[in-house]
C-alpha cells in the first residue's frame, strides 16, 4: 500500500466518523423534541457504514481489490422503535389519553456511541500520522 492509499483510507474513515458524530449530536439535541416538520416526535438517526475498494491500492495492482478498503456512509437510517410515551396531560402535544410521545433517543446509548466514535476518530488520526511519519523517514533515507 502506498502513502496516498493509506492517507485516502484514513481520510475516508475520518469523514465517516465525523458524520456519525454529527448524527449523535443531533440525536442528543433533539432528545425532547415532540414535534417535527414531518409530524410526530424526532426519530433517532444512525449512520450505516460500508467498505468499498480503495482506488489505486496495492491490492488492486496485484489483482486482489479486496485488500485495501475505504469507509463510506452508505445511508442515514432512522430508528424505527416506537416513541417513549410519558403521561403529561397538560402538555400541548398530549393525546386524548394525556400521553406525550417523546423521541426514541437514549442519552446513555448516545454517549457510549459518542465515546466509540471519538476513539475511532483518534485511531484514524494516529494511523494517518504514522503513514506520514513513515513517508518522512523514507525521504530521510534518500539523503
Amino acid at each position: 500500500m502506498d502513502f496516498f492509499s493509506a492517507m485516502d483510507i484514513s481520510a475516508s474513515a475520518l469523514t465517516a466518523e465525523r458524520t456519525r458524530m454529527n448524527l449523535i449530536s443531533s440525536n442528543l439535541a433533539n432528545v425532547n423534541s415532540t414535534r417535527t416538520a414531518e409530524g410526530g416526535p424526532y426519530k433517532r438517526k444512525d449512520a450505516v457504514f460500508t467498505a468499498t475498494p480503495a482506488p489505486g491500492s496495492f491490492g488492486a495492482a496485484l489483482g486482489r481489490a479486496g485488500d485495501a478498503r475505504r469507509v463510506e456512509v452508505s445511508r442515514i437510517a432512522e430508528d424505527q422503535t416506537p416513541p417513549r410515551l410519558q403521561y403529561e396531560p397538560t402538555h400541548p402535544d398530549a393525546d386524548a389519553a394525556g400521553y406525550v410521545a417523546y423521541p426514541n433517543v437514549n442519552v446513555v446509548e448516545e454517549m457510549a456511541d459518542m465515546i466509540s466514535a471519538t476513539r475511532s476518530y483518534e485511531a484514524n488520526v494516529t494511523a494517518a500520522q504514522a503513514s506520514k511519519s513513515m513517508a518522512l523517514k523514507t525521504l530521510d533515507l534518500g539523503r
